[in-house]
């Protein structure tokens, strides 16, 4: 999940943070950060964990405690230190400080995906290919697998994924006759011919969130960013995006759309009262929906989210990997920590109890997953659309090395055509222009 309720003084720490973390990326572009390395092997890992030791793990999960408890009593001469150094950004901005000072940080960290390229290119994270979790790919999604892989690296393990689906309120659709939608242009069409049936009601929301429109222009088919070292382009008008845009405008400019924020109380009176008929959103999302709005029980029905041409591709919005942090002194076993975390059944099972989403395939098809019926869902088979909808994520997507940044400054820019219900067309030219001038300045080739 992404908390999109930023002030203006956290976007202006998330770019002191970036600023630091920009200039460790660049030294290591340029001969290495001065991280430590290590070299091992698979076999160290076992090893590791009979010598034993004591970890650090900083995580926001509500799984993590308890997967650190069934990893202490299955090796007890290991000592896993749970720490919630607050949620994504909040938990960035402390690691990057403790990176910065050569000390303090974790030795395993939770990182979620749009992230990683920042950590990975300042050279702040372990290579776990020396200790042959290579071969450990064939667990989990193409995408999700793919996210954790750069230049050349193995920087982490994926922990949870998010393929986008649509949720939505079936008593509405049934009561003002709302075809569910394949496609994009049959979404605008429910979107209108609802709010002209009552003006209270909306098809959903959005008041311009990074977190959200990333993946709404992955799913369209648009590459925005490439970066290759230190050289970065930006495109926030190639066909893909424009055709995303293009599409929401058609919702936005005429108030077709709520402007309550997510994660807002509005936001959640509204999925619980009907004035909010679908969310576009991750697979992670309705665990959330059943746990909070006991409102919404019976009528909520989960669908693939629709396309520009009705086939079944698919983006993703949200997941976490976790890294091992080079600052470690003990790489061998916060590697075989990390390695357990996110491969073995133990702790698996224990992450589904409480509500996540894995990126592991023996898990997303297992039978008793696959054909659970909750009755939350009119006893929906849920999970068979979601794993669906993970088999169908687009492949290319690539974040910048500075997303994080990227993400602080999308309310003064895209925001303002939110704000304004205007083209967001003229939006994202300016994030791009922002994006190119920080970008520039922090040393980095950006081109446009």
């Amino acid at each position: 999940m992404f908390n999109i309720r930023r002030s203006r003084s956290s976007r202006a720490a998330a770019a002191i943070v970036i600023a630091g973390l920009t200039a460790l990326s660049l030294a290591a572009c340029a001969g290495g950060s001065g991280a430590s390395s290590s070299q091992g092997t698979a076999a160290d890992l076992d090893a590791a964990l009979q010598k034993g030791g004591d970890l650090t793990y900083w995580t926001w999960t509500t799984s993590g405690q308890a997967q650190a408890d069934a990893f202490m009593k299955q090796y007890p001469n290991v000592k896993v230190t749970v720490v919630n150094a607050g949620t994504a950004k909040d938990e960035y901005a402390k690691l990057q400080n403790a990176i910065s000072a050569g000390s303090g940080a974790p030795d395993v960290a939770q990182i979620e995906y749009y992230a990683l390229q920042q950590f990975s290119l300042s050279d702040s994270l372990l290579d776990l290919t020396q200790y042959g979790m290579n071969d450990l790919k064939d667990k989990y999604t193409a995408s999700t697998w793919g996210a954790v892989n750069m230049n050349g690296a193995l920087v982490g393990l994926p922990q949870d994924s998010g393929p986008m689906v649509m949720l939505y309120n079936k008593d509405i659709f049934d009561q003002f006759g709302l075809p569910v939608p394949t496609t994009w242009d049959q979404y605008v069409a429910d979107a209108q011919k609802l709010h002209a049936a009552d003006a209270t009601k909306y098809i959903t929301n959005d008041a311009g969130d990074p977190g959200y429109a990333n993946p709404m222009i992955w799913q369209a088919g648009g590459r925005p960013y490439k970066t290759d070292g230190t050289k970065v382009t930006i495109d926030l008008q190639d066909k893909g995006t424009k055709q995303w845009a293009d599409m929401w405008n058609k919702m936005l400019e005429p108030g077709l759309l709520s402007g309550i924020p997510t994660w807002s109380d509005d936001w959640w009176k509204g999925l619980s009262n009907g004035t909010l008929a679908t969310i576009i959103t991750g697979a992670w999302m309705p665990g959330i929906l059943e746990s909070t709005v006991k409102d919404g029980a019976g009528k909520w029905r989960v669908a693939p989210i629709p396309s520009y041409d009705g086939s079944a591709t698919t983006s993703e919005n949200g997941g976490s990997a976790q890294s091992v942090i080079k600052q470690t002194k003990n790489p061998a076993l916060a590697a075989a920590f990390l390695r357990w975390l996110n491969s073995s059944d133990d702790s698996i099972g224990v992450f589904l109890q409480a509500g996540g989403f894995p990126s592991t395939t023996a898990q997303l098809n297992n039978p008793d997953f696959l054909n659970a019926a909750p009755a939350y869902f009119g006893g929906q088979k849920i999970n068979q659309v979601l794993v669906d909808a993970s088999k169908n994520v687009s492949s290319g997507w690539e974040y910048l090395p500075f997303q994080v940044y990227a993400n602080s400054v999308f309310a003064d820019t895209v925001g303002k055509a939110y704000a304004a219900k205007s083209d967001l067309n003229a939006g994202l030219v300016a994030w791009q222009n922002n994006l190119v001038t920080y970008g520039n300045g922090q040393g980095f080739q950006v081109n446009k």
